[in-house]
């Protein structure tokens, strides 16, 4: 079999055997919904949280090959952006943090990169050394987002040792106006 794919390859273009990685599905199907804006409600939030209280927002607000820039918004607070980054068959994310004024708050750019190239709607991203360092209980912190097609945005994060889980989902179908500016953006 291995000898007549390789002879097979000399007579058909390669991207005919090309396929898209997870990774590839995972980037085109998030790509899709640039430039728009959903309203995302809470899935799991710990008691102590008040995302509940709040209107939630994200704008797909920019896509290329290597970068997806998200801004994330509870209520008036547009201090917070996902930036999801490309490095080959993998994944960065991090949290961008803003104040106000665009400046950068202390805690800020933590995340991780993820392990594998995961599944084409779920990419997950263990905390990475940086988090570590800049927020020691989060050293143990799991996010991990979901990607469904064209149906939803899923951002979760789970703290392993403990009951600290969170989950929001945006629905594509619940479409709304584009925001204001992230703060910083």
């Amino acid at each position: 079999m291995k000898y007549i794919l390789s002879l097979l390859s000399f007579l058909v273009p390669v991207s005919l055997f090309a396929q898209s990685s997870n990774v590839d599905v995972f980037w085109e199907n998030l790509s899709a919904q640039c430039g728009k804006a959903f309203i995302g409600e809470v899935l799991e939030a710990p008691e102590d949280d008040d995302f509940r209280d709040h209107e939630l927002v994200m704008h797909v607000l920019s896509c290329d090959d290597e970068v997806i820039n998200i801004p994330f918004f509870v209520g008036d607070d547009r201090s917070r952006t996902w930036v999801l980054t490309r490095m080959g068959d993998r994944i960065q994310l991090k949290h961008d943090h803003r104040h106000e004024d665009g400046t950068e708050d202390e805690v800020t750019m933590y995340g991780g990169i993820s392990t594998s190239t995961g599944l084409s709607a779920l990419q997950t991203f263990p905390a990475d050394q940086e988090t570590a360092e800049l927020i020691p209980a989060a050293a143990s912190n799991i996010w991990w987002i979901e990607v469904e097609g064209g149906e939803y945005y899923t951002y979760n994060l789970r703290r392993m040792g403990t009951d600290r889980y969170f989950s929001i989902r945006f629905s594509f179908e619940d479409e709304t106006e584009i925001p204001p500016p992230a703060w910083g953006w």
